[in-house]
């Protein structure tokens, strides 16, 4: 071969060009490695397993037209190769190689003459605005009630808290928790007779099940937020020895939890963090070793799970606060501790990742709670330390407005975690 012409178009929108007089489409989505295609013809193919090399007809004449489309949106992992046959391509020869290789691609060609040979008269990537449904239920789980529980509590998709379910695992404090999958939830780390690196997954039905092992650096007083489609990551926290981490793990799609990944920004712990944007996320808030040891800064999180360095946060600095998606892409932080008293404070965080100043809250001053979104769009803190360890609950509407207090269900505890589940009421 002497060259390799690459078609790796980065447009995110597109259409394939007008069929005049339509196009005979090939009834068998092509999943084979090699293909001889026809003028006149449309192919889907679907390079999920294997790439695949696409053989064009050695004769041809002027205005045969033939259409190829990535079925399964794979083309980025295992490219479609054109084989010229012996004809020009964009008006090089068949020494050269022709790759495409970007998602969604659909190309349209079309000859035109013995010296240019086939044209691409479109090549455009077809954009996939897609996000995971919004999770209608959520479970609050683990937390202090003067020594570690591992009850969990479920949240209909009308914020109603359900009465405890005994628990599973071990019992635990200064866990985190968050959603993957689309509809599931895992809660994981915290601090047993030691600090731990255990999960457990929780299914689309909201059971719990059984400790399993976790990845990377054992520790608590960690968070955790969605990112991208049906993944998550945990970060920050303290290990057995006190020391604040700025390292992250990694959560895929099906609840595995990555080896530690070196963090970006100030380490800290009680944070709180969540999903905004709908595929991004922020921690935010916090504590460290240094002084002022309490902090208002932030971290975002991309659609890749990459965090960001520091941002200066805005409101009042403080630890132990919670975190929850409400609207569909953006972020409420509420309640937590300053350096000397529980407070009621929210902050909103737009969908672009910004934190508002702060709004006087309604209800109980208090902190080390959680929350979670339920309902799809809306959220709720529950628990958390007042003068005592409560049992307390506050829904956020759609718009982010924090309701009075309700008087919740369950064992009253302080030090826990939430995390929404389940795409049905």
């Amino acid at each position: 071969m002497s060259g390799t012409i690459v078609n790796n178009v980065a447009r995110a929108s597109g259409t394939i060009a007008a069929t005049p007089g339509g196009l005979d489409w090939s009834a068998a989505v092509v999943t084979a490695s090699t293909v001889t295609v026809e003028a006149g013809r449309g192919y889907f193919i679907n390079t999920t397993s294997n790439a695949c090399t696409i053989t064009l007809p050695a004769s041809a004449e002027i205005g045969d037209q033939i259409v190829i489309a990535d079925y399964a949106r794979t083309w980025a992992t295992n490219a479609v190769t054109l084989d010229s046959n012996g004809l020009n391509f964009q008006g090089n020869d068949d020494t050269y190689t022709v790759n495409y290789e970007t998602v969604g691609q659909s190309l349209n060609i079309v000859f035109s003459d013995s010296t240019q040979g086939w044209l691409p008269v479109s090549d455009d990537a077809v954009g996939f605005d897609h996000r995971d449904p919004p999770t209608q239920r959520a479970i609050f789980g683990f937390g202090n009630t003067g020594s570690a529980t591992g009850v969990t509590n479920l949240v209909n998709s009308s914020g109603v808290i359900a009465a405890d379910v005994s628990a599973v695992g071990t019992a635990r404090i200064d866990i985190a928790a968050v959603g993957y999958g689309g509809d599931k939830a895992v809660f994981a780390y915290g601090t047993a007779s030691d600090h731990v690196n255990t999960r457990n997954l929780v299914n689309n039905s909201g059971v719990v099940a059984s400790d399993a092992s976790g990845a990377g650096t054992a520790r608590r007083d960690l968070a955790a937020s969605s990112y991208g489609s049906g993944l998550a990551i945990f970060a920050y926290g303290r290990t057995g020895g006190g020391n604040e981490l700025s390292m992250s793990n990694l959560v895929n799609s099906s609840g595995v939890i990555g080896s530690d990944v070196t963090g970006v920004g100030t380490a800290r712990t009680n944070m709180g963090a969540a999903g905004y944007g709908g595929d991004k996320g922020i921690f935010a808030y916090g504590q460290d070793g240094g002084d002022p040891y309490v902090q208002s800064m932030s971290n975002l999180v991309s659609n890749v799970g990459v965090i960001g360095s520091d941002v200066t946060g805005v409101g009042t600095a403080r630890f132990n606060i919670s975190a929850a998606s409400y609207g569909g892409d953006k972020v409420v932080f509420a309640f937590g501790l300053t350096a000397s008293a529980g407070v009621n404070v929210k902050n909103l965080c737009s969908n672009i990742g910004v934190i508002g100043s702060d709004v006087s809250g309604v209800g109980t001053a208090r902190y080390s709670l959680a929350a979670a979104s339920y309902g799809g769009d809306k959220a709720v803190f529950a628990y958390g330390q007042a003068d005592n360890k409560s049992s307390l609950k506050n829904l956020v509407s759609n718009t982010g407005v924090v309701a009075a207090d309700v008087s919740g269900v369950g064992t009253a505890r302080s030090r826990l975690a939430a995390a929404g589940f389940s795409q049905s009421a």
